[in-house]
């Protein structure tokens, strides 16, 4: 390695702000703090650039027009990210790093033509699709990896169990000079905006979808909305490659039905990354009963904002997060999400929480994690370039 460190081309599905891109940035960023040259790429077809600015450099990849169906889109952008690396002077780095299935194919089919010599990638999770191609598209890209990472503990069995590959595991991080519970101009500005009254906010992010549970998070709501008249549900997030809209509609049907106030729930879209810290100290409880994780990026992004969560108890959560830092759910039943809500809202449990939690946030540094890659990356260093 030279004195100017590793030259790590970081591969994301997006520029949207989803949780594997937000780790690829963080985890460029802290690689750049260690030394390193890495550099973030993605598929651009807005040509707006990701999601929010970052210390490590990014590169917006062309991105070719993709109508049709999901598969056909995951297609495309494997397709344009081939077309990006044929140029041999797009290749010019020590390491390939896939955080995702599109990359992840992309780099497989490089390799096996002979323009790079080897890859890593990064499982968050593996999706469960309805298509078979996208399935098998998703498992090629973990096969031929010729090094795997993982953020949690389960992922690592799985992919143990299921496909007999060992991962190392490297977790995940939280930036907590800019999440944390010291209020900001921003936050009463965004309050406005948005149109919150004064509580208690419950706050899910991640959009609408089945994986995040926005159902039963619906009516978990409604029992807590039942005891506090004034509370209102924010859901924040959404920017997603695939097709939820099958559940947004049974979701909108749903709402219809509730009998809730028209300001109760508030959908707010994708929002600035400069927001989000902000919207994270507006709420008074973030509801995260996930069906299924990688890691669960927003609940240390809430603790250390000092808000307490109310979390699925399920993996990966129970690996890092102990009895008493959150307010344990059972997500296949929203009676249990909304006593868990009710629970964290109420003295002394939310300020155990809240101080539980800060500790946790303070475990989970982008240093470690970073650090974590270093042994794999020397591993998969490229010798020469084609």
């Amino acid at each position: 390695m030279s004195s100017s460190g590793l030259r790590v081309a970081i591969l994301a599905h997006s520029t949207n702000p989803r949780g594997g891109v937000v780790h690829a940035l963080a985890l460029a960023d802290a690689l750049a703090d260690l030394g390193h040259r890495p550099v973030v790429h993605a598929p651009d077809p807005t040509g707006k650039g990701f999601h929010r600015r970052s210390v490590a450099a990014t590169r917006a990849v062309p991105a070719s027009p993709a109508s049709g169906d999901v598969t056909a889109m995951v297609e495309a952008r494997i397709a344009d990210y081939i077309r990006h690396f044929e140029d041999a002077a797009n290749r010019q780095y020590d390491v390939f790093h896939a955080q995702d299935g599109i990359s992840g194919n992309a780099l497989a089919t490089l390799k096996q033509r002979g323009l790079i010599q080897r890859y890593v990638r990064t499982v968050h999770h593996v999706d469960a699709f309805r298509d078979e191609r996208l399935c098998e598209l998703d498992r090629r890209s973990i096969v031929h990896a010729d090094g795997l990472f993982v953020v949690s503990r389960f992922w690592q069995a799985q992919l143990q169990a299921e496909m007999s590959r060992s991962a190392t595991l490297v977790g995940n991080g939280v930036d907590t000079a800019r999440y944390s519970p010291v209020a900001t101009p921003g936050d009463q500005a965004l309050r406005s905006r948005l149109g919150l009254r004064a509580g208690p906010i419950l706050l899910s992010v991640g959009g609408v979808e089945h994986r995040k549970n926005t159902l039963g998070i619906l009516e978990a709501f409604r029992q807590v909305h039942a005891v506090h008249r004034t509370a209102q549900l924010v859901i924040a997030g959404g920017a997603s490659l695939l097709d939820h809209g099958l559940y947004r509609q049974q979701f909108a049907s749903r709402m219809r039905e509730a009998g809730l106030p028209a300001d109760a729930v508030i959908e707010t879209g994708p929002l600035g990354d400069a927001e989000m810290p902000s919207l994270f100290r507006l709420a008074d409880v973030l509801l995260f009963p996930s069906l299924r994780e990688g890691f669960g990026l927003a609940v240390l992004e809430a603790m250390a904002s000092g808000v307490p969560a109310v979390v699925s108890h399920i993996a990966p959560f129970t690996e890092y997060l102990g009895l008493d830092d959150v307010a344990w759910c059972d997500p296949y039943h929203p009676g249990s999400i909304g006593d868990a809500a009710l629970c964290a809202l109420t003295e002394p449990l939310r300020s155990r929480l809240i101080a539980n939690g800060a500790r946790v946030a303070q475990r989970h540094d982008w240093s470690r994690t970073a650090a974590a890659h270093m042994a794999t990356y020397q591993q998969m260093r490229e010798v020469h370039y084609a």
